[in-house]
């Protein structure tokens, strides 16, 4: 689909869901890839499982010192950034009603102050690169609001103007920005368990990336909206 031997790819919340496949799909192009968690362990072992050129990295997003340390130990290792995936995410769906302050905040701050300081971090590395990608992992709740969604669609609202202001701020700089936003993904991210064959599958979405960073250098696809062909009747 793309050769991305030889260059460098960083994963926030790689260690499982959409950005383990999403590690998966770049390793399997060439890449050598940077994943990380908020566990050591778990980055280290998902690391450890797609293989050789992989690195497991321990990193909360909401900090932006830890950030910058996992850029520079992904350029210590190899060299550089050359495409970063914005994907770690948190969502807590209770009403307005219900949410508590330290719930929204635990959203906001990983779902909009996350790839705001990851993107900061690694902007130097990216414009010294040769046709670098930032690619954020968004949601159709971006753009449909839904009841119990208060924290989780405001945070993904602001990520698709994020990404968008982000996208005109950098395009001259040699660095392409896109969205990539699906809807019912089969993970465990919403608790709702793994066996919903009708949703979408992690490696879709991985797939969905790779399309969009296959396109030539002068286009940019900038936002990609991802839906279940046939979800069940309400």
């Amino acid at each position: 689909m793309i050769d991305l031997s030889g260059r460098t790819a960083l994963v926030t919340g790689g260690s499982a869901g959409i950005g383990f496949s999403l590690a998966e799909a770049l390793h399997a192009q060439g890449a050598n890839v940077v994943l990380t968690s908020r566990s050591s362990d778990r980055a280290e072992i998902a690391a450890e499982g797609i293989g050789a050129n992989t690195l497991g990295i321990a990193c909360d997003v909401r900090d932006p010192e830890a950030c910058e340390a996992a850029i520079a130990s992904s350029v210590e290792r190899f060299g550089g950034v050359d495409i970063l995936i914005n994907n770690a995410g948190l969502g807590v769906f209770r009403s307005i009603k219900e949410m508590t302050r330290e719930e929204w905040e635990s959203q906001i701050r990983t779902n909009l102050d996350g790839v705001f300081y990851m993107t900061k971090a690694a902007l130097p590395a990216l414009i010294d690169a040769d046709d670098a990608w930032i690619v954020n992992i968004g949601s159709l709740a971006s753009r449909n609001s839904f009841a119990g969604g208060v924290g989780y669609n405001a945070s993904k609202f602001g990520l698709l103007g994020m990404t968008e202001a982000m996208m005109l701020d950098l395009r001259y700089d040699g660095i392409r920005a896109a969205i990539i936003m699906p809807g019912s993904v089969n993970t465990d991210f919403s608790h709702v368990g793994q066996d919903r064959q009708w949703a979408i599958q992690p490696g879709d979405v991985a797939d969905a990336v790779l399309h969009v960073m296959a396109q030539p250098q002068n286009t940019l696809v900038s936002r990609v909206e991802i839906r279940p062909s046939a979800p069940p009747k309400k």
